[in-house]
């Protein structure tokens, strides 16, 4: 039925533009539906969006041992990079990130940056102090003397680094001050019983080098986030002996750090579907170790395999809980929550943090079955001073969040653990490639995890305006109209969006594009597919956004370029209006005629009724309009049409949606 009426539709699409023109002739809708400008496929990266055959990404492995000096609030200790030039090119060079350095008070960040900022984070100590560098390359090791600029340092080699292969080692002594507040992404929070540190770009860590813009040294300036190398990471933390500490990756020497009736409770807790308490608060602060008073301090060691990152928290205040997960491969994820008692609900009606596991435990399990499974052995959130930030198997989030509020910002933090950990896009760029993608997800987690009533207190997602702006017309134009929304575009850097337009270019117009795609343009079979396909085809390496349109396009078998024109790559304002123009009868049926009647364009669905209360819905395909800015749909039979409301489920950003309706002889 549906085929045939859109058959019908393009059949009577000409002579009704002839008709409306006085015979003349229709004028093609040339710039929404040109060919879309995209680099010219090649050998590293297809036409059809999969990586090519001669596809090459570099490899970065760390070896990092630090201790943490609670007094000074400084981390001292040194990091060695093992890394792989797999390049068809030899290297001369080495670009490393110095993001610590933001916090001085000379960095460009502070000098973009105002006081009342999110990104601020700036101090007198802010930075980071360097020892003597170390290359060991070619069997000898040799001191270069490096060049740093803000955020940025150049190492160059005595010898070239080899193509396809060549592999060397760089080993950086060095210590920085802990921000207090350090750009929404680490710091520190003062609880009753110890200070939370939340730690992340906290090592000298090497830029990208890729087949696309060779080597990636853009600053840190505090709102572009970060575009990393894949690598394995061995980590080892000396805290305090009464701390409690969380990290990307497996704990390594569990025997060393925890209690046996801990250890007991976390073997418990892997294979459990209810939250176990591993740290309760009688247990909050205490030495755990078998072995007491040889020391003041612990040594937590880490392991993660195939990251692109590795961030930790510790805390003396930590209560931990811990609950297993289906990694979505038939596996199991310690899924768990360490939070100080600041972070506790304060009535059924209003959970917090002891409610924090269970929240991540439904994130973990429903992007494993949608997309890809989770390949990490454990997922940690941690309640402390950032509002919310994302590292592979870790995520940071505000103390003070409760409620609804708190499931949805666990879910998007550890919802990145897919975008960009697995699929490594870069965020310095291109932030919608992540941020988008995952706020498109979230709101499938969201409908799902409310709609199984689970919560305490209760569902209502449908009011939360974290959702209403993905899933209502008028919300999201809202958003689409605000000044500041009106000359840049998803495609501008972070770092050169306003500060106010980078939640709707980033997060939200990108996430209800997708949205758009799977409920409206392609169907959710076909989306779902392709989506898959491009998880799949980009895990654990570096999609441009190139490769997400032609990915999407040759699995669904349809030519979106005019979508991505217009939702991703136009500059300003979504200006987009449909209407009922005019709905006929006629010997054999009833001819409705639809109008575009802004720059945008979609496929058209209609909901018709007729006098004895029965409904259809025709469709009009969006090739209607490649033509003419009016389409028509034929109704068949005699039965008489009482009403048409254009978008019955009103799922498309119409400016106007007055005249969606036409009813019986008017509207």
């Amino acid at each position: 039925m549906r085929t045939a009426l859109a058959l019908t539709a393009l059949l009577l699409a000409a002579p009704a533009a002839l008709a409306q023109n006085g015979g003349a002739l229709p004028t093609p809708n040339t710039a929404a539906f040109a060919p879309l400008d995209l680099p010219t496929p090649n050998a590293y990266r297809a036409a059809d969006g999969r990586p090519g055959p001669a596809y090459w990404q570099q490899r970065a492995d760390y070896q990092i041992e630090v201790a943490l000096d609670t007094t000074a609030h400084r981390i001292t200790g040194s990091v060695t990079l093992t890394y792989t030039n797999n390049s068809p090119l030899p290297l001369t060079y080495l670009w490393f990130h110095l993001e610590q350095n933001l916090f001085g008070t000379t960095s460009r960040g502070a000098a973009l940056t105002p006081p009342d900022s999110r990104w601020r984070g700036t101090f007198a100590d802010g930075g980071y102090r360097l020892g003597e560098v170390a290359v060991a390359q070619g069997g000898t090791r040799y001191a270069p003397t490096p060049t740093i600029d803000d955020t940025r340092m150049r190492i160059d080699l005595r010898e070239p680094l080899p193509a396809d292969g060549g592999r060397l080692t760089v080993t950086i002594p060095y210590s920085f001050v802990v921000p207090e507040y350090g750009s929404d992404r680490m710091g520190r929070f003062e609880a009753a019983r110890g200070t939370v540190y939340e730690i992340a770009q906290w090592y000298p860590r090497i830029s990208v080098y890729d087949d696309v813009n060779g080597w990636n040294p853009l600053p840190y300036l505090g709102q572009g986030e970060f575009y990393l190398e894949y690598g394995d990471f061995d980590v080892s933390l000396t805290v305090p002996d009464n701390m409690v500490v969380v990290g990307s990756g497996a704990l390594q020497n569990p025997e060393e750090v925890w209690s046996e009736a801990q250890r007991q409770r976390l073997a418990r807790a892997l294979t459990s579907e209810t939250v176990v308490r591993v740290v309760p608060a009688n247990e909050v602060g205490q030495d755990r170790r078998p072995q007491t008073g040889r020391s003041t301090t612990a040594t937590w060691r880490f392991r993660i395999e195939n990251s692109r990152d590795f961030a930790w928290a510790a805390s003396a205040a930590f209560r931990y809980d811990a609950v297993g997960a289906d990694n979505g491969a038939g596996g199991r994820v310690l899924v768990s929550a360490a939070y100080p008692a600041e972070g506790l609900g304060t009535s059924p009606r209003n959970p917090g943090w002891e409610y924090g596991a269970e929240f991540a435990k439904h994130t973990i399990e429903f992007y494993s079955r949608s997309w890809f499974p989770y390949p990490y052995p454990q997922a940690v959130s941690v309640a402390g001073v950032v509002g919310g930030m994302e590292y592979p198997g870790i995520q940071f989030s505000g103390v003070e969040t409760r409620g609804y509020n708190l499931f949805g910002v666990i879910d998007h933090e550890l919802g990145h653990n897919w975008f960009p950990m697995i699929v490594g896009s870069d965020e310095r760029r291109n932030a919608w490639m992540d941020e988008g993608l995952n706020t498109f997800q979230n709101v499938l987690s969201n409908f799902d995890y409310f709609d199984e009533g689970s919560p305490p207190f209760g569902a209502g997602h449908a009011d939360s305006t974290r959702w209403v702006i993905l899933t209502r017309n008028a919300a999201t134009l809202n958003y689409l109209n605000e000044p500041y929304a009106q000359d840049q575009s998803v495609n501008t850097y972070p770092d050169r969006l306003r500060p106010q337009s980078l939640g709707w270019f980033a997060y939200r117009r990108p996430g209800k594009g997708l949205l758009l795609l799977r409920d409206y343009v392609l169907g959710e079979e076909r989306f779902t597919r392709a989506f898959r396909e491009y998880v799949d085809r980009w895990a654990f390496r570096h999609p441009q956004p190139a490769d997400l349109f032609r990915t999407i396009e040759d699995v669904s078998g349809e030519d979106l370029d005019w979508f991505w024109r217009q939702w991703y790559q136009s500059t300003g304002e979504v200006r987009y209006d449909a209407a009922v123009a005019d709905v006929t009868p006629g010997e054999g049926g009833t001819v409705i005629t639809f109008e575009n009647r802004r720059e945008m364009v979609f496929p058209l669905t209609a909901e018709v009724t007729f006098s004895d209360g029965s409904t259809t819905r025709v469709y009009v395909p969006v090739e209607a309009f490649f033509t003419s800015d009016r389409a028509t749909a034929g109704v068949p039979g005699d039965r008489r049409v009482t009403r048409v409301v254009l978008d019955p489920d009103t799922q498309l950003p119409d400016e106007d949606p007055a005249n969606n309706t036409w009813t019986g002889g008017g509207r």
